[in-house]
């Protein structure tokens, strides 16, 4: 009997962290979507605006404005009201700031959307990721690169509908008031399974305080690694669609096709990210990230036609899918700081690439070419394979 009531406990338990972690899988999920639905349709945007490649990179930096308005405030309101609270918060917003965002008339009214756009999404991360650490630490193994599997299936699904509502007479406010509509539903049914804020608190009561002389200077070649890997995520999301409607030309049917490649190949990576690690171990898997995503890039760069061009971006979706997850999930491991200020500081650097890298190809874009602008991004993925060699031994 005392046997068949503790397994009832088990079974009890697992339930509920089942409930928390689908809760926090889709709190991930939904801003996939949104985001994926303001990138899916930037061409028509920048089409609707008459935009210049360098006028839309301009535009498209209110977005890390905005990140750096909030990065110095997100992490205390966090601390102070609690990451359940703050995350459905800035997820309700995130939702509403993508309708202004479809409904601006001007360039002025875009700018100011799209730096809000910015500042929901700083405060966003923290929270998400602070909801993760606390569900992985439940579970007692790695489950982080599953969470990004949802934000990355988020972003297909989203691009997909994207693509619908694109080939639709619709207006971009129908499309993004029908993703407002949904997003505001799951945020509701999943808000009472998140992990409480009083449960949080109580896992950091024995966590020292937090000091700059307990910083592991890993975290900041962690964070870089993140930095270019998310700026090369950011360059697949913002300037896919431009590049195969202005430079690879296919069929209108067929716009958005590296887009779809190199988010369904992220998606994919992601939820096979922890059987490679354990395996392979995260230094090797890094290195093989950073590779894919230099010969991806370049392989659309050197030969812009529908066929290489797609297989191209399908090549960067996978260098992408691994990098970030496996530089959250060590920074969580080091044991040197608090797991959920370690993966707040990796996050906080890596975000910013994300950010930053939309804006900067466009202005590569205008001085140089899309194609050449693409070519320099290739870069920063022989940036994630040498960190990767050099840090090997620490992170292995």
């Amino acid at each position: 009997m005392t046997v068949s009531l503790s397994n009832m406990n088990s079974l009890s338990n697992l339930g509920d962290l089942t409930r928390k972690r689908v809760a926090v899988a889709a709190y991930y999920f939904v801003p996939g979507v949104v985001f994926a639905s303001w990138a899916s349709r930037i061409p028509d945007v920048k089409q609707m605006l008459h935009l210049s490649n360098g006028q839309l990179g301009s535009v498209l930096f209110a977005i890390p404005i905005g990140q750096l308005l909030m990065m110095a405030f997100s992490g205390v309101l966090v601390s102070r009201f609690g990451s359940k609270r703050m995350l459905a918060l800035s997820e309700i917003l995130y939702a509403l700031v993508l309708f202004c965002i479809g409904s601006s008339t001007t360039v002025f009214n875009l700018i100011l959307s799209l730096m809000a756009f910015g500042m929901m999404a700083n405060l966003m991360n923290i929270a998400t990721n602070t909801q993760a650490c606390l569900v992985e630490k439940m579970y007692g193994r790695n489950i982080m690169s599953s969470f990004h599997g949802l934000w990355s299936l988020g972003g297909f699904a989203g691009g997909i509908i994207g693509a619908v509502f694109a080939n639709t007479l619709l207006p971009i406010e129908v499309h993004f008031g029908a993703i407002l509509a949904m997003s505001l539903l799951i945020i509701a049914i999943g808000f009472r399974f998140l992990v409480d804020d009083a449960t949080a608190k109580a896992e950091e009561e024995d966590v020292p305080k937090f000091s700059f002389k307990t910083i592991d200077p890993i975290l900041f070649l962690l964070g870089l690694m993140g930095f270019a890997g998310m700026f090369c995520e950011g360059t697949v999301y913002d300037w896919s669609g431009v590049y195969f409607s202005s430079v690879v030309k296919p069929d209108e049917a067929f716009i958005r096709a590296g887009y779809v490649a190199g988010m369904g190949a992220m998606t994919l990576g992601r939820f096979m990210a922890d059987g490679f690690v354990t395996k392979y171990g995260p230094s090797k898997v890094l290195k093989v990230c950073g590779g894919l995503i230099v010969g991806g890039l370049w392989l659309a760069a050197a030969l812009p036609y529908l066929i290489p061009a797609t297989l191209g971006f399908l090549l960067v979706g996978f260098g992408i899918s691994s990098s970030v997850p496996i530089c959250y999930s060590i920074a969580g491991k080091l044991g040197t700081i608090k797991a959920s200020i370690a993966i707040t500081i990796v996050s906080s650097i890596s975000f910013f690439g994300f950010l930053v890298g939309p804006p900067v190809i466009g202005w590569l874009a205008e001085a140089t070419g899309l194609r050449i602008a693409i070519s320099i991004a290739a870069c920063l993925g022989l940036m994630i394979a040498f960190v990767a060699a050099k840090v090997g031994k620490r992170i292995s």
